[in-house]
């Protein structure tokens, strides 16, 4: 039998740098790694933290100025974290909470895209 070992998750973005700043300040990624051509046409930057082997590409194409389609509300990233209070008190900083469920613990986030973010405690 083979063995699947998720890689990384992909998402277009219009402004790199914007999300670049909003994903180490909001989630504590960094890029570990990038590629793309010499003209610069178009860039992928593969972010990490040592929390999770997972990985999250920012694909940005220069000249999009069209918002991409992330797949609507229902399609999100869900990142658990520790300190569930400090996160939220952080996020409620950034304005970039979108959505909150009290009765189940979570809370969503939106990047400078409109991509949803799920937060959760650990369990």
């Amino acid at each position: 039998m083979m063995n699947f070992k998720m890689a990384h998750t992909e998402i277009h973005v219009l402004d790199l740098d914007a999300s670049l700043n909003f994903y180490e300040r909001a989630l504590g990624l960094v890029p570990v790694r990038e590629k793309g051509p010499e003209d610069g046409s178009w860039k992928l930057v593969f972010l990490g933290n040592d929390s999770s082997d997972h990985l999250l590409e920012l694909t940005w194409n220069r000249g999009r100025v069209e918002p991409y389609n992330q797949g609507g509300r229902d399609i999100h990233l869900a990142f658990e974290v520790d300190d569930i209070d400090a996160a939220h008190k952080l996020h409620e900083s950034m304005s970039c909470i979108v959505k909150e469920n009290p009765s189940m613990g979570i809370y969503f986030i939106e990047d400078p895209d409109g991509f949803y973010i799920e937060i959760v405690p650990a369990r």
